[in-house]
């Protein structure tokens, strides 16, 4: 039987050739995969690698080698450590996500699991958690048991699940609107110290003309590598000066090293002091998991085919996975917070491609770019960087929540998220707005009416509180100091 499911995608397959344009013959590759969860996935017998799928790879290894390197950074300098200590930690990252749990995980175990990436909106909480007493390696696997009881519960799903669509769209426009402002603002400032201003206002107006053609003739996912090369040259010939820094080389590999007292993070092994301190940062970190694998999911909801449900990111998969990567990626050495990986997984929905094609890529490029070390001085020179965030993942978010908010019950509830993310952050945003949208205080009431006691106000109303407690301990409600 197992035997019949696999090869059901070699008989449904057709050549690309047989259809009238490149969109019908990827939206009949999704409805021909069927993949299944935690059994043997391998290229060209349970799905093909196209070309699209190099765009979400390339602009997966660019935003891996710029969040880790701002994670990791952002810890050297709460413990002292070096920037030669910041490469070295992002050389080894690259390879445990490339090379473990990318290909091993996502590629072929289980093609319904995103990629664990990682988990941008705790770097401002790194220095509270430093000042707090917390040591890297208990926060990760701290998160990383918290993250499991979540997925085994299938937490993650239900909570997907009681999110209404106003309150979706909500999310996506304020990270989408929030996150392009911040992108233009980092660019300009970096100009300016550059003494190049005008380099920024012709990147960004040659980027906007061309994200627009490109929208136009139906090729937005050939949005981030054509635009970061545009913006890269531009730069370059507007006089910026560029150069490769990073020579080849392999990272430790040996976990003794990285935690020893005089070596690596100078820390050593955590007692149960650190563990206690950390408690708070990691179930906030797993509770703005919710809204992140939310606004991932919908993203293939609205660009694949209805029908395509065997190809969709399983979030409590997802977590799984982003679980285990964070345990065992801590305890080898590495800083990295895992999530879902954002930065692959919207430019790979807008392409139209599964999971699996493009994350073996991925791998590749990412063990590529830790062993050569010069593409991790292009991805984060700032042209390069900055126009492949916008265009790749900011602008998608910000068209996405956009195109979900079309009633005005939707609107209501659209309006509110974005005005409780903007008063504190979008992990209260969301878990407030659920609670009013599943209460029928905003939103559709019609859809409120049809929700049970548990999904109206108990599981809202705990995830809410959870919420609204962890952000207080750890100083991230306004006016409220907190406690660590």
């Amino acid at each position: 039987m197992e035997e019949n499911s696999q090869n059901s995608y070699k008989e449904k397959r057709k050549k690309s050739q047989e259809f009238e344009s490149r969109e019908e013959y990827l939206e009949h590759e999704l409805l021909s995969m069927k993949f299944k969860r935690w059994r043997v996935h391998l290229p060209f017998r349970d799905f093909h690698v196209e070309f699209e799928d190099l765009v979400p790879a390339l602009a997966a290894t660019i935003g891996k080698v710029v969040m880790v390197t701002a994670m990791v950074a952002a810890f050297a300098v709460q413990f002292g450590l070096s920037p030669e200590f910041v490469a070295e930690n992002v050389r080894y990252e690259l390879l445990i996500a490339g090379g473990i749990f990318v290909l091993i995980f996502s590629a072929i175990l289980n093609p319904r699991a995103n990629l664990a990436g990682t988990h941008g909106p705790m770097i401002p909480l790194i220095p509270i958690i430093a000042a707090a007493g917390g040591h890297p390696l208990a926060l990760g696997i701290l998160i990383g048991v918290f993250g499991l009881f979540l997925s085994i519960t299938k937490g993650g799903s239900k909570l997907m699940e009681l999110t209404g669509v106003g309150v979706r769209g909500g999310l996506l426009i304020y990270l989408g609107a929030v996150g392009l402002i911040g992108q233009i603002s980092k660019f300009e400032l970096w100009a300016s110290n550059e003494n190049a201003s005008t380099v920024s206002f012709v990147v960004i107006a040659i980027t906007v003309f061309v994200y627009a053609y490109l929208a136009r003739i139906k090729k937005r996912w050939l949005a981030i590598p054509l635009c970061s090369a545009i913006a890269g040259v531009t730069a370059y010939v507007m006089g910026v000066g560029f150069e490769f820094t990073t020579e080849p080389g392999l990272p430790h590999m040996n976990p003794l090293w990285w935690w020893g007292e005089n070596t690596g993070w100078q820390l050593g092994w955590p007692d149960f002091g650190h563990y206690v301190a950390v408690i708070p940062f990691a179930i906030l970190a797993v509770a703005m998991w919710s809204p992140d694998y939310l606004g991932h999911r919908v993203f293939q909801e609205m660009n694949y085919p209805k029908k395509a449900k065997d190809v969709l990111m399983d979030v409590d998969d997802t977590m799984t996975v982003s679980s285990i990567r964070q345990m065992v990626g801590a305890f080898l050495g590495g800083g990295n917070i895992a999530s879902s990986w954002g930065t692959y997984m919207i430019p790979a929905a807008i392409a139209k491609r599964p999971i699996p094609g493009g994350a073996l890529l991925t791998a590749i490029l990412c063990i590529l770019a830790s062993v050569f070390g010069y593409p991790m001085d292009l991805a984060m020179w700032e042209p390069v960087l900055r126009v492949a965030l916008i265009v790749g993942v900011f602008l998608p978010l910000l068209e996405a929540g956009m195109q979900m908010v079309k009633e005005q019950n939707d609107a209501l509830s659209a309006g509110t998220c974005i005005f409780a993310c903007a008063f504190v952050n979008p992990v209260f945003g969301w878990a407030l707005t659920m609670l009013l949208d599943n209460l029928g205080l905003i939103g559709d009431r019609e859809r409120a009416k049809k929700l049970t006691m548990k999904e109206r106000l108990i599981i809202p109303g705990v995830m809410f509180l959870v919420c609204i407690v962890a952000l207080a301990l750890v100083g991230q409600l306004p006016g409220i100091p907190g406690i660590f």
